[in-house]
């Protein structure tokens, strides 16, 4: 599905093509894809242009449901980072001891925990009851715990988060590059306020 030209995903492999066009779902057809290197490299985008398209329908909310899988997949991908976190803070000795030993490593990977905790369940009740503003208010909330998450787990990770030789690296990369991928955050609070508004 099409919602911003410049990234779709798996834009370069897809074989069918449905863009929204205003509140109207279009199949395009002889499509032309360029993939594009990314942030991320677990990500395949590419962009995409229509030789024609074809209206198939009125949108069923689409964006918003993208919207709300987006952030089911940010709070998984947070859960694994902290997991991840906690179980190197494990095995890394510093000074004779564990260093998820000392109190302010404690302290920082609790506060994670809560961050995930609570956009999960902003993001359970945008599942429950999808809306538009329950919408937003998920990607915001996931968004912003994984990103979080992410910059923490590499601060705790130390040196070895940023080599080729730990996937930290990648969940870092993926949190920032999914918080654009839908349209940047403040797109979304722009949303969200002429909901609540």
């Amino acid at each position: 599905v099409v919602f911003d030209r410049d990234y779709v995903i798996n834009g370069d492999i897809a074989d069918v093509v449905v863009a929204l066009d205003d509140a109207r779902l279009v199949r395009w057809s002889d499509v032309s894809a360029e993939a594009v290197d990314t942030l991320d490299p677990t990500r395949r985008l590419a962009r995409v242009s229509a030789g024609g398209t074809a209206v198939i329908g009125a949108d069923p909310e689409i964006a918003d449901t993208a919207a709300i899988l987006l952030a089911a997949e940010q709070i998984g991908a947070a859960a694994k980072c902290l997991d991840l976190t906690v179980a190197y803070s494990k095995e890394r000795v510093q000074f004779g001891r564990p260093i998820g030993s000392f109190q302010a490593l404690k302290h920082r990977m609790a506060d994670l925990y809560v961050a995930v905790q609570s956009a999960r369940a902003v993001v359970g009740d945008a599942v429950a009851q999808p809306t538009p503003a329950s919408a937003a208010l998920a990607r915001l909330a996931a968004t912003e715990a994984f990103s979080t998450v992410a910059g923490e787990a590499i601060q705790i990770h130390g040196g070895i988060a940023i080599t080729w030789e730990h996937d930290i690296q990648l969940y870092f990369k993926r949190a920032h590059s999914s918080a654009q991928l839908l349209g940047p955050p403040r797109d979304v609070l722009r949303r969200l306020e002429s909901e609540v508004f």
